[in-house]
């Protein structure tokens, strides 16, 4: 598991291994990784999911950085890349000399993570701290959000019926 400094750690030594090289280069994360470390909402996460450019480059430099401090070849890895799209407010993790660091705002997470509908997964407990921490009182709001951000057919029944019972479950605790 990565934890919050091991993460910064790690993207510490791939800004230097960029800077080797004379390259500059940006990472969006999404995810756990973002949870972390946006939030510290969670106190680690099994990899960094992201975006990256220039891609081939930082491909080589995080497979590098794996072998340099003894971590997973795919710390770092762009497999939910083609979850991003849209636009939305980047919020800065982390600045280095060569590389800088963001994820997206709470309101965007909190629409992938109700799309992407793991909730057998950590995605439950991020789904209800964003709630909280956007101060949403019911799912509706939440469905404003995702349709803000992908189509409006794109949300998954189970993911309506989550959202309906976590508010449910929700008014339950405060009334």
């Amino acid at each position: 598991m990565l934890t919050k400094e091991k993460i910064l750690h790690l993207f510490s030594a791939l800004n230097d291994a960029l800077a080797k090289r004379g390259e500059r280069g940006e990472v969006g994360i999404i995810g756990g990784a973002a949870m972390c470390l946006l939030f510290d909402a969670r106190k680690s996460t099994k990899d960094v999911d992201g975006i990256f450019k220039p891609a081939a480059t930082l491909r080589k430099l995080i497979a590098q950085v794996a072998e340099d401090e003894r971590v997973d070849a795919d710390w770092l890895n762009d497999a939910a890349k083609g979850f991003i799209e849209g636009t939305f407010d980047r919020m800065p993790i982390w600045n280095g000399t060569h590389l800088v660091v963001w994820a997206p705002e709470a309101k965007y997470l909190l629409a992938m993570k109700c799309l992407s509908g793991r909730w057998d997964s950590m995605d439950r407990k991020d789904v209800e701290f964003l709630v909280r921490l956007l101060k949403i009182a019911n799912a509706n709001t939440v469905f404003d959000i995702i349709q803000h951000f992908f189509p409006k057919d794109s949300v998954p029944p189970k993911t309506e019926y989550f959202l309906e019972e976590l508010f449910e479950k929700m008014k339950g605790r405060s009334g």
